[in-house]
């Protein structure tokens, strides 16, 4: 004990979760305004975006610092999950603004991102079909967690070939979405992909409405 009280401040400041809920910076509010706003009628305006930066656990074992927009009704909850998920180790592979809204090579060759406001409509099954209704994403009422571990599934088929090997629930691996992850996002009222009913399932997705 007397060994760990002798650490420097900063080996346990390295290991510290930190978080933070800001307004949209300029270059980025300029960014998502010509990417969605000038071509699209967004179901949210620019102005209820915020920015959410929370610390994460990666792939590689390391703590990174990982940035979402999200609407902002869900930011200060969303930080109580994102402790949670880092006082559980839960690793996530890719949580950056350009790697959800960079340009193509900036886009992470494994398209393994975690990501947030997305100004889209609902993607249909695998079975095919789809409601046409705005996603919850649209709204930034929705998270995908590490879809390549945690893949949209219907009718026994994926989209992504990189995530065939995990559509096997039962064999838990590096990035699966746990119960625990589960109970970390009901712990503010938001449905799990994975507890629809059916043959569909969407086990990277967390939203406000649960669809």
């Amino acid at each position: 004990m007397l060994r760990l009280l002798a650490l420097p401040l900063a080996v346990f400041a390295a290991a510290q979760f930190d978080s933070s809920v800001q307004p949209l910076p300029a270059p980025l509010r300029s960014n998502l305004n010509a990417r969605y706003y000038e071509r699209i009628d967004c179901p949210a305006p620019l102005s209820q975006l915020r920015l959410l930066t929370v610390s994460h656990w990666g792939f590689d074992g390391k703590t990174h610092t990982g940035r979402l927009v999200v609407n902002r009704d869900v930011a200060v909850p969303l930080q109580t999950v994102f402790r949670k998920l880092y006082d559980l180790r839960f690793p996530i592979r890719h949580m950056q603004l350009d790697d959800m809204y960079g340009p193509k090579r900036a886009y992470p060759a494994d398209g393994d991102v975690t990501g947030s406001f997305s100004c889209r409509r609902a993607v249909p099954s695998p079975c095919g079909g789809g409601s046409g209704n705005w996603s919850n994403h649209a709204f930034g009422h929705a998270i995908d967690l590490n879809p390549v571990e945690n893949p949209y599934v219907g009718c026994g088929q994926t989209r992504d070939p990189m995530s065939v090997r995990y559509m096997d629930r039962t064999r838990r691996r590096k990035g699966m979405v746990t119960p625990a992850v589960v109970r970390a996002f009901r712990s503010i009222g938001w449905g799990w992909g994975g507890d629809w009913s059916g043959s569909t399932k969407d086990y990277m997705h967390f939203s406000t409405t649960g669809r």
